[in-house]
C-alpha cells in the first residue's frame, strides 16, 4: 500500500534558522507549516520559545497555541493533532511543511508510533508525583533504577515526567526500554522529504547566544512573569522548557538574572548537541550546508526536489 504525501519536513539544532525556511518553503507551495515543537503548544509561551511572531508569517502556522501551561499535552496527543492537520492539507491537494528541533515529536508524526495512554491526576501518578517531592529527582530515579534498572539507564535523573512514566509502566507490568525500542524503528506513515539545516559549530553557538540576548531584549522575564500568574510554576511539562526554568530561578532569588542569562546560553547549547546527535542518528535527511548556501538557495533545493518526486506522480490522490 502506497504511503500518503509527499510531506516536507525542515529540522536543525536551534537557532539554526529552520522557522524561516519552512515558512520560505511553505509560502512558496501555498501551504502550511505544521510546527513540531514540544514547547510550542502552549498558550502564552512565545518569546522563550522563539515562536515566529503573527505578523512575519508568510503562511498559517500550525500546531502552536494548542493548549493552556496547566495541560498535559502528550506526545501521543501531540501525534494525534499534528496528523490532523498534516492529512487535511494533504486532502486539500497541497504539501505539508513540519517543521522544528523536537525530534521525538517528528517522528512521532512522521513515524509508526504507538503510544501508552496515561491519564495525568490518577491516583498512580499523584503517588509518583508525591513520592518526586519527597526523594528528589534522584532519589526517584533510584527507585526507577531498584525496580527497572534497564529503563532506568535510558532516562536522565533529573528527567522526572519521564522517570514518572517509566515507574507507572513497569506498575503496569510494561517496560519503558521495551517500548524505547519500538520507537527507534523507523516505519513511514508518510512519504517523507527530510532536510537538515547545517552549519559550523562556533557558527551555531554564536546565533544561540545572539538569541537568548534578543529574547531577553524582546521580553522574556515579563513574559515569564505573566505566564507565573497563569501558573507556570505548576505546569507538569511547561516549565521544563529552556529559558522559562533558569528565569524562575532568578526571579526566586536562586541566582541573577545574569547568571540565568548565562544558563540559558550554556543549556541551549548542550541542547543543539543532543538536536544533533538525534539528526545523525536518524540519517533520513539531505542536509543543507548553509556554510556553502543562504536560505534562498535551500530552498531551490527543497522546490527542486519536491517538483522531481511529483513529476514522478508520487502524491498519492
Amino acid at each position: 500500500m502506497s504511503l500518503p504525501g509527499p510531506v516536507v519536513a525542515i529540522a536543525g539544532p536551534t537557532a539554526s534558522g529552520k522557522s524561516s525556511l519552512a515558512d520560505a518553503v511553505a509560502s512558496a507551495l501555498g501551504s502550511s507549516v505544521v510546527s513540531v515543537d514540544a514547547m510550542q503548544v502552549y498558550r502564552g509561551m512565545d518569546v522563550g520559545t522563539a515562536k515566529t511572531p503573527p505578523l512575519e508569517r508568510r503562511c498559517p502556522l500550525l500546531m502552536v497555541d494548542v493548549c493552556d501551561l496547566r495541560d498535559d499535552y502528550s506526545v501521543r496527543l501531540f501525534q494525534r493533532d499534528a496528523r490532523s492537520c498534516v492529512d487535511a492539507i494533504l486532502a486539500e491537494g497541497r504539501t505539508p511543511v513540519l517543521c522544528g528541533g523536537t525530534g521525538l515529536y517528528l517522528d512521532a508524526v512522521v513515524d509508526e508510533m504507538e503510544f501508552p495512554d496515561g491519564a495525568l491526576g490518577c491516583e498512580l501518578r499523584s503517588r509518583y508525583d508525591g513520592l518526586a517531592r519527597t526523594l528528589g529527582p534522584e532519589g526517584l530515579h533510584h527507585l526507577l533504577l531498584e525496580r527497572d534498572p534497564w529503563s532506568a539507564k535510558l532516562i536522565h535523573p533529573h528527567n522526572q515526567r519521564r522517570v514518572i512514566r517509566a515507574l507507572e509502566l513497569h506498575d503496569q507490568g510494561l517496560s519503558y526500554a521495551k517500548n524505547h525500542e519500538g520507537l527507534l524503528a523507523k516505519n513511514p506513515h508518510y512519504k517523507l522529504l527530510m532536510y537538515v539545516i547545517s552549519m559550523d559549530r562556533k557558527r551555531l553557538y554564536e546565533r544561540i547566544d545572539q538569541r537568548v540576548e534578543t529574547m531577553f531584549a524582546s521580553g522574556l522575564v515579563e513574559e515569564v512573569k505573566g505566564l507565573i500568574a497563569r501558573g507556570l510554576t505548576e505546569s507538569p511539562t511547561a516549565l521544563q522548557a529552556i529559558g522559562y526554568k533558569e528565569v524562575v530561578s532568578a526571579l526566586m532569588g536562586s541566582c541573577s538574572m545574569d547568571e540565568a542569562k548565562e544558563t540559558i546560553k550554556q543549556r541551549s547549547r548542550r541542547y543543539a548537541k543532543r538536536q544533533l546527535s538525534w539528526i545523525k542518528r536518524d540519517g533520513r535527511g539531505r542536509v543543507l550546508d548553509y556554510e556553502r548556501m543562504d536560505e534562498a538557495q535551500a530552498l531551490g533545493v527543497v522546490l527542486s526536489d519536491l517538483n522531481d518526486v511529483l513529476s514522478r506522480g508520487e502524491r498519492d490522490a
